[in-house]
């Protein structure tokens, strides 16, 4: 957008190309985002059983279609009848405000879920994959996102079932070598402390409230995006799929 406005002399005519430009954009993140669906909805359950995603990766969350959400959506429109679980998201709740809203309006049954129930449902057979978006990649494959993504990969690793990130070839970064060139943001003690201006802790109260997590690539089955599934390792993979993009 910003060369699109620096190279046009002519401020008249700067709004009409940059709204061009914003729908150019607009229509290229969908038909990624669609590929990624098609490449990742092979990954999903078989009917009757749970895929569980964490955070907000839908249509609210790109341009159209969505990511993680896309490749769970992919899977509804070509017939699969595995059951979906989100969960809420804290501190912000996207999971809960954005998730489960998209999911009703794409008429996909979802159960909501509190994050700190993901571990008894794994446990109990309830959930056979798990699938999240990546803020960034690493070249190695380690993938930042939403808090308590880390958490989630654990626990599928732990109940040996399989963990995949749904993203772009545009998040992943080969010019940082692992997760550990990743910067974390830190966000206010008050998103944990109060919510909706009500308190939810005593004054006083210190909270930690690190914005995202960076799951090891260790973790992480397979990770889609629009050129190819790449599987470890990831080095190779996502390189090569970044270059076919």
């Amino acid at each position: 957008m910003l060369r699109v406005a620096e190279a046009e002399p002519d401020p008249g005519s700067i709004l009409p190309k940059l709204e061009a430009e914003a729908r150019r954009i607009q229509a290229e993140d969908e038909e990624i985002n669609r590929r990624i669906g098609e490449h990742g909805r092979v990954l999903m359950p078989q009917d009757g059983e749970g895929v569980l995603t964490h955070c907000n990766t839908g249509a609210l969350a790109t341009s159209a279609f969505g990511t993680a959400l896309g490749v769970i959506r992919a899977g509804w429109e070509k017939g699969g009848r595995f059951r979906v679980y989100n969960t809420e998201t804290r501190p912000w709740l996207q999971g809960a405000r954005l998730t489960s809203w998209e999911f009703q309006q794409l008429g996909i049954p979802a159960t909501l879920i509190a994050d700190s129930a993901a571990g008894m449902m794994m446990l109990n057979g309830d959930i056979s994959c798990v699938i999240t978006g990546a803020d960034r990649i690493a070249a190695n494959g380690d993938t930042a996102n939403k808090i308590g993504t880390y958490a989630l990969s654990v626990l599928a690793h732990e109940n040996g079932i399989p963990f995949y990130i749904a993203a772009p070839t545009s998040t992943v970064d080969l010019s940082v070598t692992d997760g550990s060139g990743i910067k974390i943001e830190e966000r206010p003690q008050h998103e944990v402390t109060a919510y909706g201006g009500m308190p939810v802790a005593p004054s006083g109260t210190v909270a930690y409230n690190p914005a995202f997590d960076v799951t090891p690539n260790r973790y992480i089955t397979a990770i889609v995006t629009e050129a190819a599934v790449c599987r470890p390792p990831f080095d190779d993979s996502l390189r090569r799929a970044v270059d076919a993009a």
